[in-house]
């Protein structure tokens, strides 16, 4: 039989040393292991925890940008001197009456350089209708979705929760799992707030009963305070949260208070507004209410600041991490909510391991009748594929679900038909009249051609539902990929330096199976 090279022997014998080391941390389990040496991380199926259904409530932003852009087509009309009749944002469009057509024109071309996207039409009676174009309106879904999965991932980690999954579910949905967590109150409480946070002048010189008498001026707006005050407050912001660059928790006379801290461009607005308006207050406005509303003392000319307030460590803290991970684009509204207990999950897991050892024996013992001392070598191959997928999966950090150990069972089957392949043609050689080591030879050269295409094809499959699948689908096919992989460096390469070492030792005159 051919003989191995010392490199390629030394190369088989390091990869089986490289995945049993990563497939050690199983074995060992202990928290004080380094980060990149860890076992394979359990799903919520298996170790328990909670699952949400998110709705990313889209419509409301654009709703929302309709204001905007009718705030900004007010302010074109005015200055350009155009006479016009009910303007009026909408759900999704903008609608303004421009008797006059060259006007109405000119208002027109104005209106496209608002934002990129933007269609204008116009109606019998002289309306032009302001809206995004359904790819402008498609781009803008995708990228608040986007940016919401991007900010809830950001939210979840600053809370310490480990392993979660978070990915989007349809055009506007997103589905967060969470391993190990029993009650996702506090999660929704986090995730229910969208944290949009901007500083606002308070209109020393407008009351709440001049708004109540239609009194109030277009560039302010009304708004209520935690504390139950009802204030006038400039609709312009001096500085907006997307300016933000920290926050955190310090303490001011034994008080819990949030610090921040603006990037250059907000830390120069912040204090310009504070410079020119001391003895004014500042309203703090977090998610459409005041949460604070100090007098300006001095200039705060540093870039920073505190927010004071009746905060306990805990909602101090929760602020912070909101300032921190950003504002959410768009409301999360929870469609559905379930726990899966921890003792659900150890069963599972038992049944999987029960189901494996199971599988694992029927497949050693009908190796062994069938190929006598060739099976108890395919055993040992066996067994190191399960310890290489185990260190595969622990190298990648990959997530272990219920699917995922469905997968490693049918691999457990699937490790030995490449072996039953091998065999089969060392049978028909032997009785070609083949020597001994000719026909161990042919056994794995011929067969190749086979187990590639064989293995191939399971392949593509394990390739297609991980490209298309989510969750627990992306979970069994990354062990059945996987399991293909090292079942077939198992079953040629190791197989065969086991087969290729014991004929050159023992030198039988025959095959033993």
């Amino acid at each position: 039989m051919y003989k191995l090279s010392r490199t390629r022997i030394l190369l088989i014998l390091a990869i089986c040393l490289i995945g049993i080391f990563f497939a050690v941390p199983n074995v060992i389990r202990s928290d004080k292991l380094p980060s990149w040496w860890k076992p394979v991380n359990l799903g919520l199926d298996l170790q328990g925890g909670s699952s949400l259904l998110l709705q990313v409530e889209v419509d409301d932003v654009i709703k929302e940008r309709m204001g905007t852009i009718e705030d900004s087509a007010r302010q074109i009309l005015r200055e350009n001197k155009i006479r016009y009749v009910n303007l009026k944002a909408g759900a999704d469009s903008v609608r303004v009456k421009i008797e006059n057509a060259g006007a109405r024109d000119r208002a027109a071309a104005l209106f496209k350089k608002i934002d990129d996207g933007l269609d204008i039409t116009t109606e019998d009676d002289g309306t032009l209708v302001i809206k995004y174009t359904e790819t402008a309106l498609n781009q803008m879904k995708l990228k608040i979705v986007d940016q919401s999965i991007e900010i809830v991932r950001r939210r979840i980690d600053g809370m310490g929760t480990t392993e979660p999954v978070i990915q989007s579910q349809g055009s506007d949905r997103i589905v967060l799992q969470l391993p190990g967590l029993q009650d996702p109150e506090e999660v929704k409480n986090i995730l229910g707030r969208t944290a949009k946070m901007s500083f606002h002048l308070v209109d020393s010189r407008s009351s709440a009963a001049d708004a109540r008498r239609g009194m109030l001026s277009n560039t302010s707006r009304l708004i209520n305070s935690v504390d139950g005050e009802t204030l006038v407050i400039t609709r312009k912001p001096v500085v907006g949260g997307e300016n933000l660059t920290d926050a955190g928790v310090s303490y001011q006379e034994g008080q819990p208070v949030v610090s921040f801290k603006f990037d250059s461009i907000g830390g120069k607005k912040f204090g310009e507004a504070t410079k020119n308006n001391i003895g004014e207050r500042l309203a703090i406005v977090l998610d459409n209410e005041v949460i604070s509303a100090p007098v300006i003392q001095g200039a705060i000319l540093g870039g920073s600041g505190v927010i004071t307030g009746n905060f306990t460590v805990k909602s101090a803290n929760d602020l912070a991490l909101l300032l921190r991970s950003g504002a959410l684009p768009a409301q999360l509204q929870v469609l559905e909510e379930r726990t899966v207990g921890a003792g659900l999950g150890a069963d599972s897991i038992q049944d999987g391991v029960n189901a494996s050892i199971i599988g694992l024996i029927a497949v050693i013992a009908f190796m062994v009748m069938a190929y006598g001392l060739f099976g108890i070598f395919t055993t040992v191959t066996v067994l190191l594929n399960l310890v290489l997928m185990l260190g595969a999966l622990s190298l990648i950090n990959a997530t272990l679900t219920l699917p995922g150990i469905a997968g490693i069972i049918l691999t457990i089957g699937m490790a030995v038909d490449a072996n039953v392949l091998i065999f089969e043609r060392m049978r028909e050689e032997v009785r070609n009249g083949r020597s001994t080591k000719d026909a161990a030879e042919a056994g794995f050269t011929e067969a190749w051609a086979t187990i590639l295409d064989s293995n191939l094809t399971t392949l593509v499959a394990g390739f297609v539902l991980f490209y298309f699948g989510t969750g627990p689908v992306r979970g069994f096919a990354v062990t059945l990929t996987i399991g293909v992989l090292t079942s077939m460096f198992t079953s040629v390469t190791v197989t065969r330096l086991i087969i290729s070492t014991w004929i050159s030792r023992y030198k039988p005159k025959k095959l033993p199976i």
